[in-house]
């Protein structure tokens, strides 16, 4: 069963600093900043969260399509995609523009200086869900603003369920944007800032939010996540990892866990856990896809956390 994965590709360039901003930085003179940091380590990781998201549901087994837009620079990233058996049909190339690009220094207390360039992801709308065949399930997930619009108007126009995930991308929405989506989509899924935010915005409390779609989630970081169901709150524990190294993109991870289970028709907690054990497999390693758990390995921490094997 295809699912079909709205939602951006992107590099992300992370550098580290050997020092602390705050030793560089002058309070006084913060109306003429002008500074320079040495950051003698840098990697570059393959990500976006079409690209984490279809990774991870990969290795789930799923199938997943991912519709995106990159730019002249992408090539590393295509051929990503073909060596894991990711189908770029639809991931169409922007010619004179760059492929979407974080750029993330980090210091020794953690804190972070990120730009963010969006590139050809901003045309993300010229990509359009009826040129897609067979797609059972979808996700309109941080994208273009034109992008993720069109794409939640054409899934509930060809009656594909699917989950509205805005995340990064929520602020550009207004209240009424965001009630349309709520209307449009038959799940939804963010993490509580991004929550309390949507109330915020469209005036609604989270049990009326709930009322909108079939499941609103609410991912907690380790404090588990919650899922809003048929009437009731499913609490979902966080699943232990044998590491917390890096959480850049355990939300997508948690997500193709929610995909995973909503196409094979579980309940929502089963599905909830799933979830769980996806976004534990991903924090124990850098980068949104260099974890590669085989699927007998996921079955075996979703039984050691929850007593039974998944499949």
């Amino acid at each position: 069963m295809p699912t079909l994965i709205c939602g951006s590709i992107a590099f992300d360039n992370i550098m580290v600093f050997h020092d602390r901003f705050k030793n560089h930085i002058l309070p006084e003179q913060i109306h003429i900043l002008n500074v320079a940091f040495l950051v003698p380590e840098m990697r570059r990781e393959f990500g976006g969260c079409a690209g984490n998201i279809a990774y991870n549901l990969k290795l789930l087994g799923g199938d997943p399509l991912i519709m995106a837009t990159v730019g002249d620079d992408a090539d590393p990233y295509l051929v990503r995609l073909d060596d894991h058996g990711l189908t770029r049909a639809h991931v169409r190339r922007i010619a004179g523009s760059f492929t979407a690009q974080a750029f993330i220094t980090t210091d020794l207390d953690d804190n972070q200086i990120t730009a963010f360039h969006p590139g050809a992801m901003m045309y993300s709308h010229l990509n359009r869900v009826a040129d897609v065949e067979g797609a059972t399930l979808g996700i309109v997930a941080p994208d273009g603003r034109d992008g993720m619009l069109q794409h939640a108007q054409d899934l509930a126009a060809a009656a594909v369920p699917f989950v509205f995930d805005p995340g990064q991308g929520l602020p550009m929405f207004s209240g009424d944007d965001l009630m349309n989506f709520m209307h449009l989509a038959n799940f939804a899924c963010f993490n509580d800032y991004e929550a309390k935010l949507l109330c915020d915005r469209t005036g609604r409390s989270i049990e009326e939010l709930a009322g909108e779609v079939e499941a609103l989630v609410i991912t907690l970081g380790g404090a588990g996540s919650r899922i809003y169901a048929g009437g009731r709150c499913h609490e979902i524990p966080c699943v232990q990892a044998d590491a917390v190294v890096d959480p850049t993109g355990c939300g997508d991870a948690y997500r193709a866990g929610l995909l995973y289970g909503i196409a094979a028709g579980w309940h929502w907690e089963k599905i909830g856990q799933l979830a769980a054990v996806m976004g534990a497999l991903k924090i124990a390693h850098r980068g949104g896809q260099n974890h590669r758990p085989s699927r007998d390995q996921i079955a075996n921490l979703f039984a050691r956390a929850f007593g039974e094997a998944p499949w």
